[in-house]
């Protein structure tokens, strides 16, 4: 899926291929240690970010793999970027190394829930919690050849300088759902190259470096031409990108 700024006929570096995979990704693959035996255990989870880019999970303690993480927290997490045509192993994949934990979080949890609305019916149930995995280290494969080991530093984002906008992210999203789908249509219209439902859109979280939406044709990743800090900076950030995609429709209608 195209970026909607900081196109490039280049491709976009490593780092920047990780954060989106990770942003745009629904689903992963969870590899923990078998608690009985020890050797490894996968399934299938839905996924989230934190503000700082750091996968989310909300898993039960019933579930094989949360009982495998209490016994042991070490963790890999496949992101998989690969499309249904073609050949997947010529297409962008990561792996995740690090340990899982439970986030108490208020953003962590408005975050998943912003981007799996179903998750709300038990996330509430005593025996469910949100677990957000500390990367220790990534290995992103970008189709044939193109392989790479990054760490943590180089996957997540930096956040110390925008406290308040993480704080102003609720109301952010209150006030783009509500009063803003037309911009959030132009977004992903413009993103995916086709007219868009304003109806269909929601936007779920908002961080430094972009936004995210979800739709109709899945989750997409809006980077911003430069990092924000501020919801003053969010403002202009977003009314800019709207004009961007609004002039780049008129230009190929």
């Amino acid at each position: 899926m195209t970026e909607l700024s900081g196109k490039s006929a280049h491709k976009p570096s490593p780092q920047t291929s990780v954060k989106k995979l990770l942003r745009q990704a629904r689903k992963a693959y969870l590899a923990t240690l078998d608690r009985q035996n020890g050797g490894p255990y996968a399934s299938l989870v839905t996924l989230a970010t934190s503000v700082d880019g750091a996968p989310l999970i909300l898993i039960s303690k019933l579930a094989v793999h949360t009982q495998n993480i209490l016994a042991d927290p070490r963790v890999g997490l496949v992101v998989d970027g690969t499309s249904a045509e073609g050949d997947p192993l010529a297409e962008g994949r990561v792996s995740l190394m690090g340990r899982a934990a439970v986030t108490e979080s208020d953003s962590d949890k408005r975050r998943f829930l912003a981007r799996h609305t179903g998750a709300q019916m038990y996330a509430e149930f005593p025996d469910f919690a949100f677990y957000r995995l500390e990367i220790d280290s990534a290995h992103y494969v970008g189709g044939f050849g193109r392989i790479v080991d990054l760490r943590a530093l180089d996957v997540l984002i930096e956040t110390g300088k925008a406290a308040s906008l993480i704080e102003a992210e609720p109301g952010i999203l209150e006030h783009m759902n509500a009063d803003h789908a037309d911009a959030l249509a132009l977004y992903a219209a413009h993103a995916l190259g086709v007219p868009q439902d304003p109806a269909s859109w929601k936007m779920t979280g908002i961080d430094p470096e972009g936004l995210d939406i979800v739709g109709p044709a899945g989750a997409l990743r809006i980077v911003f031409p430069a990092p924000i800090a501020t919801p003053g900076d969010a403002r202009k950030a977003l009314a800019a990108l709207a004009n961007e995609a609004r002039t780049s429709t008129a230009l190929s209608a």
